[in-house]
């Protein structure tokens, strides 16, 4: 058997990696205080619902143009409609309990390179979701997460290591997003991806607002949010636009556990962002856990970006 370049996988693990790094800058980019979680994810989730509307319109468009888009029948029709409400209900809902955790966790610890390294730790959990879901993971992917969990270790834990509430948010961030990244697996076959990308925002963009107008209607400012502009077009367009829509392409016919240690690799790119812009020293022991955690991505992606093939001799 000879093993062979898979160049499609490829090109799914590199949406991953670029989504990985948006996200990794967006910790830096959201550590914002001053604006209540609940309203700054709502702007956010509008505003990439909003950018990726033209998208696929524009992508119906030039398949409908090209003969691309099969004659369906009614009943066909019907069932994608389903599954992409259904698909964005699921996935929005998600994910709007993971990211305004994640909004609350930073707003009580600007600590953008912790912060990116304790949400990372949905690496542990998909696999172990996929585990009461039937889905197996090799050796060699569960020993790239316990390099994961190795390298978040080295970052995280300090001489004086403490847990504190804003820890505690992204700890359940990290969970929910171990969630999200399940349920992506389970509709990203069902439906169109960009569609599903500005559902989901829709939803959770809808669902923080109800909730901002609850809880947060005495602090909202108009003239705040625009002060914050830089940020939220941002996180809007590329945090929410780009990098989620990247997230949904990748993952399609993505072994979900190879997928989220793709993406985890944000904390890396937290760290680095941290450093670079905001001046956040990193320590020996803090590059130490960034390069282990690149060798578990290594490690993982290698195996699985060559496929063994059947050789012309048969062999």
């Amino acid at each position: 058997m000879a093993r062979t370049f898979d160049k499609v996988k490829f090109a799914r693990y590199s949406c991953l990696f670029i989504a990985a790094l948006l996200w990794g800058i967006s910790f830096v980019v959201q550590a914002v205080d001053a604006i209540s979680p609940f309203t700054f994810t709502a702007v956010r989730s509008f505003i990439g619902a909003v950018v990726l509307l033209p998208v696929f319109l524009i992508m119906d468009a030039v398949k409908k143009k090209k003969g691309l888009l099969l004659d369906k029948t009614p009943e066909e029709k019907k069932k994608e409609r389903k599954d992409l409400l259904l698909g964005g209900l699921a996935c929005g809902s998600v994910i709007t309990v993971a990211t305004n955790l994640q909004q609350f966790g930073l707003s009580m610890n600007l600590e953008a390179g912790k912060a990116g390294f304790i949400t990372a730790m949905y690496i542990v959990l998909v696999p172990i979701i996929g585990l009461f879901l039937g889905k197996k993971s090799s050796l060699i992917i569960w020993i790239s997460v316990a390099l994961g969990v190795a390298g978040l270790y080295f970052i995280c834990v300090k001489d004086s290591f403490s847990v504190n509430t804003g820890d505690i948010c992204l700890i359940l961030c990290a969970v929910a997003f171990a969630g999200h990244i399940t349920v992506v697996d389970h509709f990203v076959s069902k439906t169109d991806g960009v569609k599903l990308s500005a559902l989901q925002f829709l939803v959770c963009g809808v669902f923080s607002a109800i909730l901002a107008l609850i809880f947060e209607r005495d602090a909202f400012s108009f003239s705040l949010i625009l002060s914050y502009y830089r940020s939220f077009l941002y996180m809007g367009i590329c945090s929410c636009g780009i990098a989620y829509t990247l997230q949904i392409i990748g993952q399609k016919d993505t072994n979900p556990t190879a997928a989220s240690l793709i993406m985890s690799f944000e904390a890396c790119f937290s760290v680095l962002g941290g450093f670079l812009l905001l001046g956040e020293r990193l320590s020996v022991r803090e590059w130490i856990g960034v390069g282990i955690m690149f060798v578990a991505i290594l490690l993982t992606e290698s195996k699985e970006l060559f496929r063994k093939t059947a050789s012309p001799e048969g062999k």
